[in-house]
């Protein structure tokens, strides 16, 4: 099946037509054979550091989808690896377990470039701004990827099971920092958009600020209301376009159970009720159940049946992806972006992983596009 119409394109120069005001977080994952109970302790098979945080998992999935992007972010300096390169000196003239190559040590700029042999591995699991590399990596624009001395990187601490479910802990740290200062700096870029798409791992007044500024500028909003909170000031279900959560957060959001589409339907209708356009309720594996101003009735997007290898982060793909086609292909229908979203966040969990598991456009069906 091919695209609905030809998709909007940037043109040379244009501004970025996804932006994204949200959270970097690194996660320490940790695989094992299945999930601890309550005080247990038990072995795992695999630990690796990954880049992730909803804000910057979004825009990644947007970008390898091919949409020009902006992370409107907060990170901090490396703070450890700054701490360890001030001390190398001391530490090489003691046994010499630390090489340094180009060191200019009354140069702190300069430090922060050296090549470092033997701790370097500890300055590699620090969590810094190694993240600004990853986004540029990605063709993400980092130009409001703001920088702190004020607080650690975020963190997210993951276990994954055999069958790829997970549970997740988050640290928000420096992401909490981002305000709306930070907002008025990125204005130029947030009016310039065609969807502005944020979430809850930052100050949830600071995504407030960020959908008034876009709404105010004829800006679509998609908002993503995670971590969820019960008590979310109601401006968020006025402000947002298109209103997107999971199964989890609906619950909390709303106080009924989801356990089915059925279920999904009625917290949708909820949700619908204090404001929201559209509001799409996200059932992993089940797909996910759509609801609008205009198509009142709630309807079920079941999903592809896959071996999933890892869950995590399979959320922000599709949400990531929905941004993607808001922005490159409006005149699709809802119900069709919601497929395609679908179905690029099943590619996502087939691989292990976050941002590593997301999918670029070259490596999926024409179709799609």
């Amino acid at each position: 099946m091919a695209a609905s119409g030809e998709p909007c394109r940037p043109g040379r120069g244009e501004a970025a037509a996804v932006v994204v005001v949200g959270s970097c977080m690194t996660d320490l994952v940790s695989l094992a054979h299945r999930l601890p109970k309550t005080g247990e302790t038990i072995h795992g098979h695999k630990f690796f550091i990954g880049f992730g945080g909803k804000g910057a998992n979004q825009c990644v999935q947007a970008a390898r989808l091919g949409a020009k992007t902006s992370l409107v972010c907060k990170i901090p300096h490396d703070l450890l690896k700054c701490f360890l390169l001030l001390n190398i000196k001391k530490l090489t003239a003691q046994e010499g377990h630390v090489g340094v190559k180009g060191s200019d040590w009354s140069d702190p700029e300069a430090l922060l470039s050296i090549q470092v042999e033997g701790m370097a591995q500890v300055g590699k699991d620090s969590f810094g701004n190694n993240y600004i590399e990853n986004l540029k990596q990605n063709d993400i624009s980092t130009e409001f990827a703001y920088q702190t001395k004020d607080a650690a990187t975020g963190t997210a601490s993951i276990i994954v099971n055999n069958e790829g479910q997970n549970i997740i802990v988050i640290v928000a740290g420096a992401n909490l920092l981002l305000n709306t200062e930070d907002l008025r700096g990125a204005v130029s870029v947030i009016s310039r958009a065609r969807v502005m798409l944020c979430q809850l791992e930052i100050s949830p007044a600071t995504s407030l600020g960020a959908l008034a500024m876009a709404r105010s500028s004829g800006v679509k909003t998609l908002f993503n209301p995670a971590p969820a909170i019960a008590d979310l000031d109601p401006q968020f279900y006025t402000l947002s376009d298109v209103f997107c959560c999971n199964e989890s957060e609906a619950e909390i959001l709303t106080g009924l159970t989801v356990g089915s589409p059925a279920d999904a339907g009625k917290a949708a209708l909820m949700l619908m009720g204090r404001g929201c356009q559209v509001v799409i309720v996200t059932l992993g594996a089940g797909g996910c159940v759509m609801l609008s101003q205009t198509e009142p009735t709630p309807k079920h997007i079941p999903t592809e049946t896959v071996k999933a290898v890892d869950t995590t982060g399979a959320g922000d793909s599709f949400v990531g992806a929905l941004a993607f086609y808001l922005a490159y292909y409006p005149h699709l229908s809802l119900e069709e972006m919601l497929k395609r979203s679908n179905f690029i966040a099943a590619v996502s969990v087939q691989a292990a992983g976050t941002q590593s598991s997301y999918p670029y456009r070259k490596d999926l069906p024409i179709h799609l596009f």
